[in-house]
C-alpha cells in the first residue's frame, strides 16, 4: 500500500476525489474498492448522490414488507449512512427527486419533477457548487449511456460533464464560488466484458457455475468499448470493504443473490483491479493507467502512449 503521506499533488496538497453517482448504493456497486483503498492512503474522498432513490424498487425480499416501501426514501438515507461510514467518505446529497425506472412497452413517461426530466444546466449548479467548494483533483461519474439506461444514470452523466465544464469557467455562476479545472475526467467501466469473460472462465475452471454464461452469449463483441478501458487499479484487498458497503443497502442488495454468487477469493484473484475510462485529463500521463492519479501526484512507471493535456478519450 502507498504510505498516505506521498498521496498529495505537487503543490504538497491532499489528493482529492470526487464521485458523482445517481443514487444510494450506486458509490458502493461502482468503484467502491478503489474509493476504499484512496481512503486508505490518504485520499480526501467525496460522493455526490443526485438523487434519493425514493423511486426505488426493492430488491432484497427479505425487505420488502409494506412498513419498508412506506419509508423507503428515510430507510435508503439510513443505509447511504451506513455505507458511507464503512467506505470513510464524505457523502453530499444533490437533491434531486428519483426518475423511476420506466418498464412497458411503450415506456410510460417519466414522473413530473423527476430529476432525469430536468434541463442540465439546472441540475448541474448545485455540482458546480461543490466542485468549486470540494476543488477535486479527479471527478469520476457514468458514460453517456449511463452504465446502463437508467434515466437517472444517463442524466448524472450530463450534469458531470456540464459541471465540470462550468466550474472551471470564471465568467459562469461567480455567486457559486471561485472557478476550479478539474485534472482528470472518467467514466465508471466495471461492467466490462473483459472481466465479465475472465470472472466466468475462473469459475469454470474451478468446477463452479458462473453466473454469466447466459450474459455473455447474448453479449456480441464491441472492440470499440473494449477499447475504452484505459485505467484498471489494483484494489483486490478492498473488496471485502465493497462488499460490507454494498450489504449496508439493504433494500437493494440480496446477500444470497447475483451480486454474491462468484466468491471473494475468484474475484481477487481472475480479476484484481477495478476499470475506469480516462476521458479527459489536464495533466500529461501515459496509458494504460494504474492509478486514477497518475500524471497528479504519482510518477507514471508503466510504458504507454502519451496522452497530451486536454485529449478526450473515447
Amino acid at each position: 500500500m502507498t504510505s498516505p503521506a506521498l498521496r498529495v499533488d505537487a503543490a504538497g496538497e491532499r489528493l482529492r476525489l470526487l464521485h458523482v453517482h445517481a443514487h444510494p448504493d450506486d458509490e458502493s456497486s461502482k468503484g467502491a474498492a478503489t474509493t476504499a483503498r484512496y481512503v486508505a492512503e490518504g485520499v480526501d474522498v467525496v460522493v455526490a448522490t443526485c438523487t434519493g432513490g425514493e423511486r426505488g424498487s426493492i430488491l432484497n425480499p427479505a425487505m420488502d414488507r409494506p412498513d419498508v416501501l412506506a419509508n423507503i426514501a428515510s430507510i435508503r438515507r439510513e443505509e447511504m449512512d451506513r455505507a458511507r461510514a464503512i467506505l470513510g467518505i464524505t457523502q453530499v446529497w444533490l437533491g434531486w427527486v428519483d426518475s423511476g425506472l420506466p418498464e412497458g412497452d411503450p415506456l410510460p413517461p417519466l414522473p413530473e419533477g423527476c430529476f432525469g426530466l430536468m434541463a442540465v444546466d439546472e441540475a448541474a449548479l448545485p455540482l458546480v457548487r461543490l466542485i468549486r467548494e470540494f476543488r477535486p483533483h479527479v471527478l469520476t461519474t457514468y458514460d453517456e449511456n449511463g452504465g446502463y439506461p437508467h434515466p437517472d444514470h444517463i442524466m448524472c452523466h450530463k450534469i458531470s460533464v456540464a459541471a465540470a465544464a462550468t466550474a472551471a469557467d470564471p465568467a459562469a455562476h461567480p455567486e457559486l464560488g471561485p472557478a476550479w479545472q478539474v485534472q482528470k475526467l472518467y467514466y465508471q467501466l466495471s461492467f466490462n466484458r473483459q472481466r465479465i469473460e475472465a470472472l466466468d472462465q475462473a469459475m469454470t475452471a474451478r468446477g463452479l457455475e458462473s453466473p454469466y454464461a447466459e450474459r455473455l452469449a447474448d453479449w456480441k463483441p464491441d472492440p470499440d468499448h473494449d477499447a475504452r478501458l484505459t485505467t484498471k487499479v489494483p484494489c483486490a484487498e478492498y473488496f471485502a470493504t465493497r462488499d460490507k458497503a454494498l450489504l449496508a443497502h439493504a433494500t437493494q442488495v440480496d446477500p444470497e443473490g447475483s451480486w454474491f454468487s462468484v466468491p471473494l477469493e475468484v474475484h481477487r484473484q481472475a480479476w484484481p483491479t477495478e476499470d475506469w475510462q480516462l476521458v479527459r485529463s489536464e495533466v500529461p500521463t501515459e496509458l494504460p493507467e494504474d492509478d486514477l492519479f497518475a500524471g497528479i501526484a504519482v510518477p507514471v512507471g508503466a510504458a504507454g502512449a502519451a496522452v497530451p493535456a486536454g485529449t478526450v478519450q473515447g
